[in-house]
């Protein structure tokens, strides 16, 4: 069940959207920051019960992003490596081997400890600058096995 904070947040910001439907994204993210960075399957029928949505409807805004994370739990930092052309031409799959190697963990895994989770995702919108990765809400670009691992021991 939804917390009544955040079913007042989501009902303050609906003025600000055509209609209810509209309001899904923020619905969802709001949800997720506050129950610990991650959505449940209870939690997408609470958000389509709320916005008269069917929950099927909110589950696929829910599953489509990369941002929103549902069902499944992430770790403290989430790296989500980007294998899309751009980055997968400049170096991707090295990048996730070695991050795979250092956490001695799978692609789509967490680790014991639940500090780090890894996924790779499809675009992360930064061609430009690829190799990328973003962990949690920050972008990390033009990357290299060198700069992975100075950004990583600055998470330690």
């Amino acid at each position: 069940m939804l917390s009544a904070d955040a079913i007042e947040k989501i009902r303050a910001i609906e003025n600000l959207y055509p209609d209810k439907r509209s309001l899904v994204m923020s619905a969802l993210w709001m949800v997720q920051r506050k129950s610990g960075d991650s959505l449940t399957k209870e939690d997408l029928k609470d958000i389509a019960m709320l916005l008269d949505m069917s929950p099927v409807e909110v589950q696929a805004a829910a599953t489509f992003y990369t941002m929103y994370h549902v069902v499944e739990p992430v770790g403290t930092y989430h790296i989500q490596v980007c294998r899309n052309i751009s980055c997968w031409l400049l170096g991707a799959e090295t990048i996730i081997e070695h991050l795979e190697k250092t956490f001695n963990i799978k692609t789509g895994a967490i680790t014991d400890d639940q500090k780090y989770s890894l996924v790779t995702v499809e675009c992360l919108g930064s061609c430009g600058t690829a190799p990328m990765m973003q962990i949690n809400d920050h972008y990390y670009e033009n990357l290299t096995l060198e700069k992975v691992d100075k950004i990583l021991k600055g998470l330690r």
